[in-house]
């Protein structure tokens, strides 16, 4: 089988869409954002975080609208999500959960507005059978030697 890369991402601001295109683009993946249902999170960042924390406690992760390729072609997964809490984003909780049984190479992205915290730590718990790879933080201003860094990392 050929390496082929995926990158799967949810953006709720639009900075990590963009930190996606650029990683996509860089990488020669595939490229698809998961998205919910309109309304499901407020516009003020901490009424969603507070939404995320109530969905993070009860366990009702929000429902992904959009259909996914068969993650069986790509041997590699690069998935970008905000940081919520120093907590994986909870759609990309949702998707992360429909990976059982994905054989590949696993790495986050992540965009935050002040740390990470221990969002490597969350990421890698959630995913169960792959092999996880040390994440990106993606800056708003991150550049193709970052990228070009990373992804080398990776394949390693």
């Amino acid at each position: 089988m050929t390496s082929k890369t995926l990158v799967v991402y949810y953006s709720w601001s639009g900075t990590t869409k963009r930190a996606a295109q650029v990683i996509a683009a860089q990488a020669g993946a595939d490229l698809v954002e998961l998205t919910v249902a309109e309304n499901t999170f407020p516009r003020e960042m901490n009424a969603t975080f507070e939404t995320a924390q109530r969905q993070m406690a009860t366990g009702n992760l929000p429902a992904l609208t959009n259909s996914l390729p068969d993650l069986g072609q790509y041997t590699t997964l690069l998935v970008g999500g905000p940081v919520w809490g120093a907590k994986v984003a909870t759609p990309v909780r949702r998707f992360l959960q429909q990976l059982t049984g994905y054989a590949g190479v696993v790495a986050p992205f992540y965009t935050d507005a002040g740390t990470p915290g221990d969002y490597q730590q969350d990421f890698a718990g959630l995913v169960s059978g792959s092999l996880v790879r040390t994440g990106l933080e993606a800056q708003p201003m991150l550049s193709p030697e970052q990228v070009t860094a990373w992804l080398a990392e990776i394949k390693n």
